[in-house]
């Protein structure tokens, strides 16, 4: 049975994620943030819920943590906040967070989410290990409705083959793109196709991508 981490000091809230996960998932929890980073390393989650407001540690500095150390980074993160707003959630995207679902909970988005991150997760993890790492990039070719695009990107992290980043047009699984490395000058790497879809039809779509062909540098060899 996959596992799932609850932090968050707010024990009601705790107690309904416990009673609307635990016929799918082995639940964890934590009211104390700054005990998070052991039970995950202890216990190995497939997924990580998390606060974004906890007395004496912030839910942001625990989320960077999780997404950028070695040993969890390949850990989903999913934002579980009362916090709203357009900034924040980018905010927290852009600290590598998978999804971000405002109180109270939409669990039935939220079960399909989690089942969507972790299958994904766990073909990744076979395939090769990917490196937390901000990568410029611009991607070219045609949206889900057909219609063409160029657009700058930055990777939440790569691997030798691949990467994931968001995208402000919709993109259709199998969908081959150009893709160039933005630096002092624009240069092609490739292209690559559209393996999976992260939380499609919210503001913030992320894609999960893989080279099809390398005809420049990429940043791991």
């Amino acid at each position: 049975m996959p596992k799932i981490l609850i932090v968050d000091d707010d024990p009601s809230i705790r107690r309904l994620l416990r009673l609307n996960l635990a016929d799918l998932y082995e639940v964890f929890e934590t009211g104390k943030p700054a005990e998070a980073l052991a039970l995950a390393l202890e216990h190995k989650p497939d997924a990580v819920l998390l606060d974004l407001r906890m007395p004496g540690y912030s839910g942001f500095e625990l989320c960077k943590t999780l997404t950028s150390f070695s040993a969890t980074q390949l850990i989903p993160v999913f934002i579980i906040s009362g916090e709203g707003g357009a900034k924040t959630k980018e905010f927290c995207r852009e600290l590598g967070a998978s999804a971000y679902f405002e109180k109270p909970v939409n669990f039935e988005s939220l079960r399909a989410s989690l089942a969507e991150a972790l299958g994904t997760r766990r073909i990744e993890r076979r395939k090769e290990a990917r490196i937390g790492l901000r990568v410029p990039l611009k991607l070219g070719g045609k949206d889900e409705n057909g219609n063409s695009f160029s657009l700058p990107t930055t990777t939440e992290n790569v691997s030798r083959m691949g990467f994931i980043c968001a995208c402000a047009s919709f993109l259709s699984v199998d969908t081959v793109l150009d893709v160039y490395l933005l630096a002092a000058e624009q240069e092609l790497v490739g292209k690559a196709r559209v393996v999976r879809a992260e939380s499609p039809g919210t503001q913030y779509p992320r894609y999960g991508l893989r080279f099809t062909e390398i005809v420049g540098t990429w940043i791991l060899k």
